[in-house]
């Protein structure tokens, strides 16, 4: 269970079952594609020896990330017209840029970036994700950091930006048997940050929360029963044609998918 699946469930189980189930394409948006690339190039800038990762450097990783996010998944050059990418990559390369108004990448060492993680709570329940970015002090204390290229959010999309940092935290925690000392959002396109101090007793509960989302999830693929769950968020849902609160009509189930039938595992 991915941080992004779990919103999903908790948002509308039917979302959830769409995308993790029945696996629904969605359409890429130019942001979506921008926020890849610009993570990409981040994600280069920090294999440079930290002298060598000035603004200038930055900028110039930007047109190699495209070109590897394309290699990557090549339906996402049609999305980004010839004509009009050169004003794409300016775009990406400002918020490279604005990056450096929140902090000097000279001046640290990560201890990863885009860490894949994995982790079994104690009652069964599996995790996953991927992290931005882990820092490590000195003195042990582990900063968790994830870039936006959004702007910094309202209340409503704070709480869900949240969801995901207490997820990476929870695993840390599990994983190292550390709290993590800080959880930071970077939003480049407004430079501005969230920052967040969590505690053990928190995560605890986070935990159970977890754990309780993952039994609804099998309870739910037993029987295919997913709920639709009208929402703030329904507006930008791409799949208001099958959602019964918009008139349309769900597929038919395909039943839970098993190792055995889905090799590669899906992300649940």
């Amino acid at each position: 269970m991915s941080p992004s699946r779990a919103g999903d469930f908790k948002q509308c189980p039917l979302l959830y079952r769409l995308r993790a189930v029945d696996r629904i394409p969605e359409v890429s948006t130019e942001a979506q594609v921008k926020g890849t690339v610009v993570h990409a190039a981040l994600e280069a800038l920090y294999a440079l020896p930290a002298q060598d990762r000035v603004p200038a450097t930055a900028r110039e990783l930007v047109d190699p990330a495209w070109e590897r996010v394309v290699a990557r998944s090549p339906d996402i050059e049609s999305l980004v017209p010839a004509d009009e990418r050169p004003a794409f990559l300016d775009r990406a390369r400002a918020l490279v840029a604005g990056y450096y108004e929140l902090e000097d990448p000279t001046r640290f060492e990560p201890e990863s970036c885009e860490q894949r993680v994995e982790v079994v709570l104690d009652d069964g329940t599996p995790l996953r994700g991927f992290i931005d970015r882990i820092d490590v002090a000195p003195n042990g204390m582990i900063r968790v950091v994830d870039y936006k290229t959004g702007r910094a959010p309202r209340e409503f999309t704070e709480s869900k930006a949240l969801f995901q940092m207490k997820f990476y935290a929870l695993m840390i925690m599990r994983m190292r048997g550390v709290v993590p000392a800080q959880l930071k959002l970077m939003y480049l396109s407004d430079k501005q940050e969230l920052t967040y101090t969590p505690d053990e007793g928190e995560l605890r509960r986070f935990e159970r929360m977890l754990s309780a989302i993952w039994k609804a999830i099998l309870a739910a693929g037993e029987t295919g029963d997913f709920r639709a769950k009208r929402g703030a968020l329904c507006k930008w849902c791409d799949h208001q044609a099958l959602c019964p609160e918009f008139g349309g009509t769900p597929p038919a189930y395909p039943g839970w998918p098993t190792a055995a039938a889905d090799p590669a595992g899906a992300e649940l």
